[in-house]
């Protein structure tokens, strides 16, 4: 046997290759220790196979070249669903819902239709078909909903200069949750486990702003959300800010956000721009992100005896975040998100349209 310099590389790349099926690597070799003079047997021994293994593939490389060491093709087993079953399938779990449930599941599409549940499952997995799952959304309303989209992506992707943007929200009705029993810490291969039950201890309200340029977080809790305490809430950011910057705030349409001492306080105060959220989009203020972070880190698994202990983990939390703090990238421009809401109306009304709905989706902007 001689080899070409192509095919000798070849088979050296793929007999050192980590990532490569077994049994091609295996038959590489085999050629290689057969171009280097050792018969069929000494192959054979030395590989730990069978001699006839070692002449098969020897003779199917000599006939066929590189070609000739992959697998032929086989037919494998027929197929024992028609296309008419798998047109069947589809069209029941997209149009019907069985009479004892709001949505199908593989045993009862299965007894449905007659077929295994392993061919539902498969049939789904092919398609993309999860009846079990179910996703909420929301379409914002506002008449300006463009208008505030484009005014707010640009400022987290093109900030204006001298200024600081502030992404400003209240997290109302913090719950101190306390355990009925003590918490029983993790041991080795048992998780940290409490009570189902627990005490409530009162609640607590956490004004934030957050800086989209350094990622810091300007906070402080209150007892209740009224005008009073999102005044005082602004004067400490006004403590904050550097006089000589504008300041940017991104902030919702909550009702104390817009009352008469707000905006006296605000007009007196020309460097300071209020950018309102549409309506029903709280998806667009930053703050949220953060907001999040919170809940996974310090809230949802905190054990705290008043609010007192609670507003105290939450400063710790927000002192630490300071220290190093992290902006969130915003990536996604105005006219990606406003084709995505276009795209996702069109749908809507066309699935509203054929389901023989004759309500209307009520969107209060052009899309």
């Amino acid at each position: 046997m001689v080899l070409s310099p192509q095919a000798w590389t070849f088979l050296e790349g793929q007999v050192r290759r980590h990532k490569v099926l077994r049994s091609l690597s295996d038959r590489c070799r085999m050629v290689l220790l057969c171009v280097e003079g050792l018969q069929g047997k000494e192959v054979a021994a030395c590989l730990g196979m069978h001699e006839h293994t070692v002449g098969k593939w020897r003779r199917r490389f000599v006939e066929d070249g590189i070609e000739g060491l992959t697998e032929e093709y086989r037919a494998g087993r027929p197929r024992m669903v028609s296309d008419a079953q798998v047109t069947q399938v589809i069209e029941r779990t997209l149009n019907t819902t069985p009479k004892d449930a709001t949505h199908w599941s593989i045993r009862s599409m299965a007894a449905e239709i007659g077929l295994s549940h392993t061919t539902i499952r498969r049939i789904w997995s092919a398609f993309g078909l999860q009846p079990h799952r179910a996703e909420t959304f929301k379409l914002s309303t506002d008449p300006l909903f463009v208008d505030k989209v484009r005014d707010i992506v640009g400022l987290y992707m093109s900030p204006p200069n001298r200024a600081i943007v502030l992404c400003v929200d209240e997290k109302s009705q913090i719950q101190a949750l306390d355990r009925e029993q003590p918490v029983l810490p993790m041991v080795p291969g048992v998780p940290e486990r409490r009570t189902l039950t627990c005490l409530r201890n009162g609640t607590t309200s956490l004004f934030s702003a957050l800086d989209i340029a350094t990622g810091a977080v300007i906070g402080k809790c209150y007892k209740r959300h009224r005008t009073t305490e999102f005044l005082d809430f602004l004067k400490r950011i006004d403590a904050e800010v550097p006089d000589n910057l504008d300041v940017h705030l991104v902030m919702d349409n909550y009702v104390t956000h817009k009352t008469s001492m707000v905006k006296i306080w605000l007009a007196r105060r020309p460097h300071w721009h209020v950018h309102f959220t549409p309506t029903s989009a709280s998806w667009i203020n930053q703050v949220e992100c953060w907001f999040a972070e919170l809940t996974r880190k310090q809230l949802q698994r905190g054990v705290h005896q008043s609010t007192t202990a609670l507003e105290v983990s939450i400063t710790t939390f927000i002192d630490a975040h300071n220290k190093n703090p992290r902006p969130y990238r915003w990536v996604k421009s105005a006219d990606r998100i406003l084709a995505s809401v276009k795209r996702f109306c069109h749908k809507t009304m066309n699935r509203t349209s054929n389901s023989g709905d004759s309500q209307s989706v009520g969107l209060g902007y052009p899309v």
